[in-house]
């Protein structure tokens, strides 16, 4: 009954049925399968998927991305990566990943990263030649990063189904983020030598440290945040929950006394648009949560463990199994819904092979958001396309070489457990 349910679920969602649409129907189905489970109960374990002290960090996360998009930071991001890295070959390119991995220690939302970045880079790349599939790809995956390097939703959400720390994983993502943005940053300089790129090949002005100083005396309020944020939490003077609170506020202070742009006017506009973000994330953590405790219900999990452990006997072959499943999926069933589901599972995997939690979190992360840029689903493709002004088969065209840097930047977490573990180990012990 189970591979009917996920078979039944996969199905609906690639004719366009809304994912939380999808995980209901199918959770009816498995209730009216299984005598044992009544609706009212189904409902139940639907509103205790929200009611956890960590998933507070949601709202205000999400309401800071809004804030800090509103005030003028990803203006001010994306200014001072032109000057920083303009001048090299692609430097347009550079700098749009550059933001995107700044922009990432504040909007802790890859939907937030590449929406915001996009709208002010992909105008600019298409005046000066780039096509727009490849601008619209490398920007999708530069997105990414905006759910590794912390702040990060997901590993929030991940954090609080897995029982594992939000701190150690919030650090535990700094230098797997860094390095899928030099790993993208490196594919466009090879893009640059390509005969049907001669776009990549411009440079935008020389180096000059009188510019990058002068950038820097309007950008920093933005380059702190992060460092107020992940400092926070290390020396413990808040939690990675109140971290979202201090975050908002720090947003605010921001763009509306030192940058400007926020009115009070506006203020309505942003919460609004925060409170639909919210609700609508927050209703599939709900669903799928509930669909996840169905599932175990119905011993999916120890199916699911038993299938991996069946096919790989170490944990380094484990970690790639389920790896290569989670990407596999996420390119077709949406990168939420698989977190919450297969978030027991990689628990289960990482007791019962002593992989270090932090090392499995982190795995599970990256495939989920590998996830969000693989056709067909790819919600952040989507996005860029959009904001492109082009087509989705163009993008699609474009984006595997980024994707495949991505899954080298995976391949490396997976080999080497300290580029995940030695930060929080060195800080949290």
């Amino acid at each position: 009954m189970i591979w009917v349910m996920l078979g039944v679920l996969l199905a609906l969602m690639l004719i366009g049925i809304p994912i939380l649409l999808c995980i209901a129907l199918v959770g009816f189905i498995g209730i009216a399968a299984e005598p044992g489970i009544v609706l009212p109960l189904f409902a139940q374990k639907t509103f205790a998927q929200l009611d956890s002290y960590t998933l507070l960090a949601l709202p205000f996360f999400i309401l800071a991305g809004s804030l800090m998009s509103a005030g003028g930071m990803s203006q001010q991001l994306v200014d001072f990566s032109r000057v920083l890295v303009g001048h090299f070959r692609a430097g347009l390119a550079h700098a749009s990943v550059v933001a995107s991995m700044v922009f990432a220690g504040i909007s802790g939302s890859s939907t937030a990263d590449a929406s915001a970045i996009s709208a002010i880079v992909i105008p600019t790349m298409k005046r000066s030649g780039y096509k727009p599939g490849f601008a619209a790809a490398l920007i999708a995956c530069a997105g990414t990063i905006g759910a590794i390097i912390p702040p990060s939703m997901v590993m929030v959400v991940y954090g609080a189904i897995a029982q594992v720390s939000i701190g150690g994983l919030f650090l535990g993502g700094i230098i797997p983020g860094v390095l899928i943005g030099l790993f993208l940053m490196a594919t466009v300089k090879l893009y640059s030598y390509h005969p049907n790129y001669p776009e990549l090949r411009q440079i935008h002005g020389s180096f000059r440290p009188a510019a990058i100083v002068s950038s820097l005396k309007t950008v920093w309020p933005a380059l702190v945040a992060p460092l107020i944020i992940v400092g926070g939490i290390l020396s413990g003077v808040f939690t990675a929950t109140e971290a979202g609170v201090v975050a908002c506020l720090y947003a605010f202070i921001v763009g509306f006394f030192f940058y400007r742009k926020i009115r009070l006017g506006n203020l309505v506009d942003i919460f609004v648009e925060s409170a639909i973000t919210t609700t609508m994330v927050s209703a599939v953590i709900a669903v799928s949560g509930a669909m996840g405790w169905l599932l175990a219900y119905m011993q999916f999990n120890e199916m699911a463990v038993k299938w991996v452990t069946s096919a790989a006997q170490s944990p380094l072959m484990v970690l790639l199994v389920f790896a290569v499943v989670m990407v596999v999926l996420g390119t077709f069933v949406d990168s939420l819904a698989i977190l919450l589901v297969f978030a027991p599972v990689a628990v289960e995997l990482s007791k019962r092979y002593g992989i270090d939690p932090i090392q499995m979190g982190l795995v599970m992360v990256i495939c989920n958001q590998i996830g969000a840029v693989s056709p067909p689903t790819a919600p952040l493709l989507f996005v860029t396309t959009n904001i492109a002004q082009t087509t989705l088969d163009d993008t699609n065209r474009h984006v595997w070489t980024f994707f495949t840097a991505e899954c080298l930047v995976l391949l490396l977490v997976i080999f080497v457990p300290g580029l995940s573990g030695w930060i929080p180990h060195y800080f949290l012990g």
